[in-house]
């Protein structure tokens, strides 16, 4: 690889990275408008509320930076930036067909999980660093959780990287076949709700949960800051709706994909990413002690099961 096509493909990953978020955050502003009857995001800027994401990005930039006087200075501001460049490295190893990808690694899967991974110490950081009592308990929250879901989320990847033989995302969109929409359908489950728990989204909420710890880690951050935190989890959303995209609904595979995969890809992770929206407009929160017995009675067992049945399949095909 040449000088030059690295950094057309590191800039490719950096313009996914700015707008898929930002496509997906203005997604959800209209779904929740239509779902909840909600008036104000379909007006910004006229037709169906266009400059709604525009009007709040300037909201954001006009408030006051505030650094708490109790905070770890150097903790506090790192924070953000610790969470949003986690999902910009993971971006970069997701494949949008054969041969667009910005990193194309051996074990691109693993990296993916590793590096996104990271992304949740931001929420730990920003947190621990607010020295605020409210932002303890997020970040004491987040972490019970984050430690509850990463076992199931890799559970379930395993079972994809078992059935493809290879721990590639590139690899494993190669091996799918259609069968594997019924024999993967639980381990696709446990990967979507892991997920969705991971990224502390609706109804897995319960760390920045405002009825009870006013913003939980994010409590103390205003303008900019918070605005990076939220692009985060856009990121997050982006990330994780490509993963299952490519695992399990095959990537690229499609209609005229040898010109059009990386279009099929987008559309399948969209709408793996309208389903992580519609949990959150559908769902109420669980309650801390449910989202526990959820993870390690309901997920785990069932990625375990998945796991061996996939086993057994590969040998019994090999």
């Amino acid at each position: 690889m040449t000088w030059l096509e690295a950094g057309v493909r590191a800039a490719l990953v950096l313009v996914a990275f700015l707008v898929l978020p930002l496509l997906v955050g203005q997604t959800e502003h209209k779904v929740m408008a239509h779902m909840q009857g909600r008036l104000g995001p379909m007006h910004a800027g006229g037709f169906h509320g266009w400059a709604q994401l525009i009007a709040d990005g300037v909201k954001f930039t006009q408030k006051e930076d505030i650094v708490p006087a109790a905070a770890d200075r150097w903790v506090f501001r790192a924070a953000p930036a610790v969470a949003l460049v986690a999902y910009l490295l993971a971006m970069a190893v997701v494949p949008f067909s054969p041969t667009l990808v910005g990193a194309d690694v051996p074990a691109s899967l693993l990296v993916l999980l590793a590096v996104s991974g990271v992304g949740a110490l931001g929420t730990l950081m920003a947190g621990w660093g607010s020295g605020n009592k409210y932002a303890l308990v997020g970040a004491m929250r987040s972490a019970a959780q984050l430690v509850s879901y990463e076992l199931p989320l890799i559970l379930a990847c395993a079972s994809f990287a078992l059935a493809g033989g290879t721990l590639s995302l590139t690899g494993i969109a190669h091996a799918w076949t259609p069968w594997w929409l019924l024999w993967q359908a639980p381990a696709a489950l446990v990967l979507l709700v892991a997920a969705t728990a991971e990224l502390q989204r609706p109804p897995f909420d319960m760390p920045i949960a405002d009825s009870e710890v006013v913003m939980g880690p994010y409590t103390e951050f205003t303008g900019l800051r918070f605005a990076f935190f939220l692009l985060a989890e856009y990121a997050g959303i982006v990330v994780m709706s490509l993963l299952v995209a490519v695992v399990y609904l095959g990537g690229w595979t499609g209609p005229f994909d040898g010109a059009l995969g990386w279009l099929w890809t987008l559309l399948k992770g969209f709408a793996v990413a309208l389903l992580i929206i519609w949990m959150r407009v559908s769902w109420p929160r669980l309650r801390e002690d449910q989202l526990q017995r959820l993870a390690w009675l309901g997920l785990v067992p069932l990625a375990l099961v998945q796991l061996a049945i996939t086993g057994v399949g590969v040998v019994l095909t090999a």
